[in-house]
């Protein structure tokens, strides 16, 4: 693997700093969740979009006592009408209750993910794949992107050619792959959808906004497909255990994110598995 570069997306969020509030277009503001960390960076992103005094807004964070004066401080006055959701990890909408609490009991829109909604509470109504939800100056078009969680929704903007990518693309780095919900092999397809709808940008979960939209995804797609055929040599060498492959892989990586490096080796072994290219046998894998 030594002729070989070892990554190709660049970066992370470790260190990486943002305003808590920005406006990023006429018709969408930031506003960050308060819950920084080196798989956050900033924190979350949540986004006030519309153009209204009511506008939606897109993601919660977790609910942190420091984001609700923000998020008002924002508004400048203005009111919510409604709670849109990319999926069901806690830093998306574990802020649910509490924006229900100071505004009263908003609707919440989201793709439904048995046993994991419990956070978003009792207002929960039900969109997915092609749903449009129409708000003053904005038209979003929900796109149903599986792979980093089985419930995750990206969505359209229409008026910008926009798309907010949840975790599915990020500002920085690259997304873990969960063991529980992720799949990366639906993960590849959902990467090639958002392509294919050709955006002009990219508004992701956490880190700034993404400019050159395809170039990004594009490398988001060499990237995974670099790592794929990394393990595939690891495994025609021989190296048959997951530490060992993140500590070849992974070695210019700080070691405390190496269990986030595990998840996603284990994650293109388990898509090499389904594809029948890979085998496991006793925590041992080999190619089939």
């Amino acid at each position: 693997m030594t002729d070989r570069p070892g990554r190709i997306v660049q970066g992370n969020m470790i260190g990486l700093s943002m305003p808590d509030i920005d406006r990023w277009s006429d018709r969408v503001e930031t506003v960050l969740g308060q819950n920084p960390g080196p798989f956050t960076g900033p924190g979350t992103n949540t986004y006030i979009v519309g153009t209204s005094s009511n506008p939606l807004l897109l993601d919660t964070a977790q609910g942190l006592e420091a984001y609700l004066p923000l998020l008002k401080k924002a508004l400048g006055g203005r009111t919510l009408s409604e709670i849109v959701l990319t999926h069901a990890h806690p830093d998306h909408i574990g802020g649910c209750p509490q924006l229900c609490s100071e505004f009263g009991a908003l609707p919440i829109r989201k793709r439904p993910w048995t046993g994991m909604d419990d956070k978003a509470g009792d207002h929960i109504a039900p969109i997915d794949h092609g749903d449009v939800i129409r708000t003053e100056g904005a038209t979003l078009e929900a796109i149903h992107t599986p792979g980093h969680a089985e419930d995750h929704l990206c969505y359209l903007l229409r008026e910008e050619r926009a798309i907010f990518t949840g975790d599915v693309v990020l500002g920085a780095g690259t997304t873990v792959i969960p063991e529980h919900g992720g799949d990366l092999l639906d993960y590849m397809d959902s990467l090639r959808h958002l392509l294919g709808l050709e955006p002009e940008v990219l508004y992701p979960a956490h880190g700034p906004a993404i400019r050159d939209a395809s170039g990004r995804i594009r490398e988001y797609i060499a990237h995974r497909e670099l790592r794929e055929d990394q393990i595939v040599d690891l495994l025609q060498r021989g190296v048959s255990d997951v530490t060992q492959m993140v500590e070849m892989m992974y070695a210019d990586v700080p070691k405390f994110l190496h269990p986030a490096a595990g998840t996603s080796v284990r994650s293109h072994l388990r898509k090499l598995e389904r594809e029948n290219r890979a085998t496991l046998d006793s925590d041992r894998w080999s190619l089939s």
